[in-house]
């Protein structure tokens, strides 16, 4: 998955990454901005990886990023 996309979809993922790293607050998540750089920073800080291992987890979740991710949220009809 290309980074760009991610940074550009950041507000619609956030719910994955908390998935992901539950850890990270909403201020983090502000922080963040889908900024790559500040992701793996947060992690460092909040879960104290080095910065190598938060950079192999960071890239493990973008390898697992898909499509459907961005398919925009419908809604259940009733």
């Amino acid at each position: 998955m290309n980074w760009d996309r991610i940074e550009g979809n950041w507000k619609q993922l956030k719910g994955n990454v908390k998935e992901q790293w539950g850890k990270l607050t909403d201020d983090d998540f502000d922080v963040v901005a889908g900024r790559r750089d500040q992701l793996t920073g947060k992690l460092q800080e909040r879960y104290g990886y080095a910065k190598d291992e938060a950079e192999r987890h960071v890239a493990e979740w973008e390898r697992t990023a898909t499509d459907k991710w961005f398919a925009p949220k419908t809604k259940d009809k009733v």
